[in-house]
């Protein structure tokens, strides 16, 4: 990995907060995270999404075969993901399926990998929990998880789930959120999960030094999109349910903040230079009020695009 630039050393005291919120969890600051609900959305038939604010949505199919969920949400809200587990479905955990290895998303490993369940991930969702990571964005690192936690099974390109009377799909993409992103389809729920490549209604994370970048989020969303039917509903790793249509908005705003920075650089313009002209006052109002300000997101693009692969 490389060093951050100019731009990312300066944003990391103001992403002290956001490092809470995707790490820890809001509420932590304010209490126990285990006392604010998760809440259950039926998506469709045999399919559900688990939300809880301190954490990434949770999809969860279920029928004759079992359990089989998409992400896990932070560690201290495994009992409590558990329970309410229980209130959809009395049947068994089988897989668990990470769409990369950030710990809003595989903090419930451990737990349920102590309990048998066969934790599935792309294989650099493996290597980067094997070993201590630096989130450079952060300044902060992340330890190794145990054994338990670990994906026992890792796929390179793509993985098919034959259960519950249809297909589970899960394929990588390139580099983007992070460099081990999945896309989950239930294929006959006619719905996708696309973890952290989507946070529906505010400006992304990028985690570029574990390999991500704001072309490879593009691209990705621009892959999810071609592949979609009109009515399909869109999980994103943050926020609410999704369409189509806020997809392809979000896709819009990001190839246009790739656009204005870009040329930005391209003019000589520093970090602190392009932040100070706000070159994306127009969308601030709508996509501003998330995990990432302006101010951040700007940062994070000029980090994603000058970073040295």
């Amino acid at each position: 990995m490389g060093k951050p630039s100019a731009g990312g050393r300066a944003v990391r005291g103001a992403l002290v907060a956001l490092s809470l919120a995707a790490f820890c969890g809001p509420t932590l600051a304010q209490g126990n995270p285990a006392d604010v609900p998760i809440t259950s959305v039926e998506v469709a038939p045999g399919l559900y999404v688990l939300q809880h604010p301190t954490s990434g949505n949770v999809g969860v199919s279920v029928g004759e075969d079992g359990i089989i969920l998409v992400d896990d949400q932070i560690a201290p809200l495994s009992e409590k993901l558990k329970e309410a587990l229980k209130k959809i479905s009395d049947r068994p955990i089988r897989f668990l399926l990470n769409t990369h290895w950030h710990g809003d998303h595989t903090g419930g490993n451990e737990a349920f990998g102590k309990a048998g369940v066969v934790i599935v991930a792309h294989d650099n969702v493996r290597v980067r929990m094997s070993s201590e990571q630096v989130l450079e964005a952060f300044g902060r690192t992340v330890p190794a998880s145990p054994p338990e936690a670990l994906p026992v099974v890792t796929f390179n390109d793509a993985v098919t789930f034959h259960v519950n009377g249809g297909e589970i799909h899960a394929y990588h993409v390139p580099p983007a959120h992070t460099d081990g992103d999945a896309v989950v389809e239930f294929r006959q729920a006619g719905a996708v999960h696309m973890g952290d490549l989507y946070f529906n209604g505010m400006y992304p994370f990028i985690d570029v030094s574990s390999g991500g970048s704001i072309d490879g989020v593009i691209a990705a969303a621009s892959r999810v999109l071609a592949g979609l039917d009109d009515d399909a509903t869109v999980i994103p790793g943050h926020g609410p349910l999704s369409t189509k249509a806020e997809l392809t908005a979000y896709r819009d705003m990001l190839q246009a903040a790739r656009t204005r920075v870009a040329r930005l650089i391209a003019a000589g313009k520093s970090a602190d230079e392009i932040v100070a002209e706000k070159p994306l006052a127009d969308y601030d109002e709508a996509w501003g009020k998330g995990f990432i300000n302006p101010e951040q997101f700007l940062r994070i693009i000029y980090d994603s695009l000058t970073a040295k692969r």
